[in-house]
């Protein structure tokens, strides 16, 4: 079942999700919901604030995209990050392990909006997959990228907040519309 996919301006991208204690029939019934959706709007990474749901909760498949690569080590060996997708992380703990470094940046809250984002090259990652098992692996490249978004959306924090300030200035414009449009989407759906 698609989603409808909250816009920045919408209250609920801004919540830090609750932790999730136990992998139900409901979570499961939602995961399958956000890779439908991801899908549909052709995005490598959803959370679940972006959603409606404040959880730490998030579904990443990187096969899409293919001329940005990316690596992961499992047990500390190099491994095919395609074969580890399409990933559920639940109650993500990041660790940044490279150097920071440029990218560019899209999200599915911010539709037609890209912008370069400076984050950590590498991370250590340590969920719990869909499973209740618990996760750990090293992502680089675009793959670490997707973990750090997507981790900083269950934090309530957007990409636009890790932007330098010129970029966000050029934004800004953009920004300022989708946010009105959004508030006057959601004043509108609440009378």
């Amino acid at each position: 079942m698609k989603l409808p996919v909250h816009k920045y301006g919408d209250p609920i991208l801004r919540k830090k999700g609750a932790l999730v204690t136990e992998v139900t029939p409901e979570i499961h019934k939602l995961i399958a919901a956000m890779f439908e959706t991801m899908e549909a709007h052709h995005g490598v990474g959803l959370a679940a604030q972006q959603v409606g749901h404040a959880l730490q909760l998030t579904v990443i498949d990187i096969r899409p995209i293919e001329d940005r690569p990316s690596t992961l080590h499992l047990n500390g060996k190099p491994a095919d990050p395609n074969s580890f997708m399409p990933l559920v992380l639940l109650n993500p703990v990041v660790l940044p392990v490279g150097e920071p470094v440029a990218g560019p940046e899209g999200c599915l809250s911010f539709p037609k909006i890209y912008g370069d984002v400076e984050r950590p090259e590498s991370v250590d990652v340590t969920a719990t997959n869909e499973k209740g098992e618990k996760v750990s692996f090293r992502a680089g490249g675009l793959l670490a990228r997707c973990v750090q978004h997507e981790t900083d959306h269950l934090n309530g924090i957007l990409f636009i907040d890790r932007m330098g300030r010129e970029t966000k200035e050029e934004l800004k414009p953009d920004l300022d519309d989708l946010q009105a449009a959004t508030k006057a989407a959601l004043k509108k759906g609440k009378k």
